[in-house]
C-alpha cells in the first residue's frame, strides 16, 4: 500500500516555501489572527469526573489546604496521611488555578512533510500551535510543548510570558526537517507514553499528528492523560490520504520520483485503511471524553481553531 515518503509532494505542486516550512516570522504574525480566539473561558468541572464543556474551556484544580472532614465532603478527596497521623478523618480542598498550562504536541515525524496539495502536515500542526501559543499567552495561560521525530523527542516545561511562546515557535522552526534514524511506531508511541510525565493535571493538552502507527500502549497513555487533562487529538490529514486517485500519478520528494499507478481495487482498499484509523481515533475520543479534530492540509488553521471552538463539535 502506498504511502507518503520524507517531504514528498505532488510533482506538478509548486508550493510557496513558506507552506512547505514556515519561518520564525510566519508563526510570529500568527499572533494577530489569534486574538480573535477564545480558548479560555474558566469553569469548573468535578474532579476525576471527565466531564469537560468545551475543549477551550475549564481550568485545572490544584491543591489548597487540608482540613477536618465534614458531613457531605467527597470521601475521594479524603487526605489519608493526615488522617492517618492525627487518628481523625481529613479531606483535601482545592481551588482553580490561575494560570492553566497549555501543552501542545507536535508530530515532526517523516510522515508529517507531506502535501498534494495545501501546506505540509508539520506546516499545518506547526500553524495550529503557534495560533493556539498567541491565544494561550493572551489569555495569560503558560505555554509549554512536545516536538517529537523519529530522532528525538523535546519537551518544553509550560511558562508564561511572550518569552515562552518565541521558546516555542523557535523550537517549532529548528526542528522542521524529516529526521528518519528511527522508526515511526517506536517515535509515536515513546512520546505519548512520556506525555503524562509533563502534561500536569489540569492542563489543556493538544496532540498535532497523522497518529501513523498508533499502537495500544499509545492510547493507554492517552486514556490515561484524559482523566486528568483536557486533551484534544488534532488528525491532520492530506486529500490524498482519504482516497487514492485513479491512474498514473507521479510524485515526488524533490531528490527521487515515484510513479504511482492505482486501480479501482487499490483505491478501495487505501479507502478503506485510511477510515480505519479515523474511526479508531473517534472511538478513541468517545470511550474517553477526549476531544477530536480533523484537519485536511487544505484547510485554513484560523478557521479550523474557530470551528472547533463550538461546544456542539467538541463533544466526543
Amino acid at each position: 500500500m502506498p504511502t507518503p515518503s520524507s517531504g514528498s509532494s505532488l510533482a506538478t505542486t509548486k508550493p510557496d516555501n513558506s507552506l512547505v516550512r514556515p519561518t520564525l516570522e510566519d508563526l510570529i504574525r500568527l499572533s494577530q489572527p489569534a486574538a480573535g480566539l477564545t480558548l479560555a473561558r474558566p469553569t469548573v468541572r468535578a474532579l476525576q469526573s471527565g466531564q469537560y464543556l468545551s475543549a477551550f474551556k475549564g481550568r485545572g484544580m490544584e491543591f489548597d489546604e487540608t482540613r477536618l472532614y465534614a458531613q457531605g465532603d467527597d470521601v475521594r478527596n479524603l487526605d489519608w496521611r493526615v488522617t492517618a497521623r492525627t487518628g481523625k478523618p481529613h479531606t483535601k480542598l482545592f481551588r482553580e488555578e490561575r494560570e492553566r498550562p497549555v501543552f501542545l504536541t507536535v508530530d515532526y515525524r517523516s510522515a508529517m512533510f507531506f502535501a498534494t496539495r495545501g501546506m505540509f502536515k508539520s506546516a499545518m500542526a506547526a500553524r495550529l500551535s503557534a495560533l493556539i501559543a498567541w491565544s494561550a499567552r493572551r489569555h495569560g495561560d503558560r505555554v509549554g510543548g512536545q516536538i517529537f521525530s523519529e530522532a528525538e523527542s523535546i519537551e518544553l516545561k509550560p511558562e508564561h510570558g511572550h518569552r515562552a511562546v518565541l521558546r516555542l515557535l523557535k523550537m517549532l522552526v529548528d526542528q522542521a526537517s524529516p529526521r528518519s534514524d528511527g522508526t515511526p511506531e517506536t517515535a509515536l508511541q515513546d512520546a505519548l507514553i512520556r506525555l503524562p510525565r509533563h502534561a500536569r493535571p489540569g492542563s489543556l493538552v493538544f496532540v498535532f499528528s497523522d497518529f501513523r502507527h498508533l499502537t495500544a500502549a499509545g492510547e493507554a497513555s492517552l486514556s490515561r492523560l484524559s482523566r486528568h487533562c483536557d486533551l484534544v487529538l488534532v488528525f491532520i490529514f492530506d486529500p490524498l490520504e482519504q482516497r487514492l486517485p485513479l491512474g498514473p500519478h507521479r510524485f515526488s520528494n524533490g531528490r527521487r520520483d515515484v510513479l504511482l499507478n492505482a486501480d479501482a481495487r487499490t483505491a478501495d482498499v487505501y479507502e478503506h485503511s485510511f477510515r480505519v484509523r479515523e474511526e479508531r481515533l473517534r472511538e478513541l475520543a468517545r470511550r474517553h471524553g477526549i476531544r477530536f479534530v480533523a484537519c485536511r492540509t487544505t484547510d485554513e488553521p484560523f478557521f479550523v481553531l474557530q470551528q472547533s471552538s463550538r461546544p456542539s463539535l467538541f463533544h466526543a
